[in-house]
């Protein structure tokens, strides 16, 4: 598994409520909440990954049987 590298981001009071409410509702911490919700993003425009993050072994991609 790879590291995590230590990031910070800028928000407004609101966004940083808005996203402590999802983690709480999720019972995750709020840099867990940010990683899924990219990952999410990510796989929904990127069925098929891209040319630097390709799908894991095995992985179901959306247009392939």
């Amino acid at each position: 598994m790879a590291r995590a590298k230590v990031s910070t981001f800028s928000a407004t009071a609101r966004d940083f409520a808005m996203l402590d409410a999802v983690a709480r509702y999720h019972g995750l911490n709020k840099s867990a909440t940010i990683a899924s919700l990219v990952r999410r993003e990510f796989w929904r425009i990127f069925p098929g990954g891209t040319e630097k993050v390709r799908p894991d072994r095995g992985a179901r991609v959306e247009g392939e049987r």
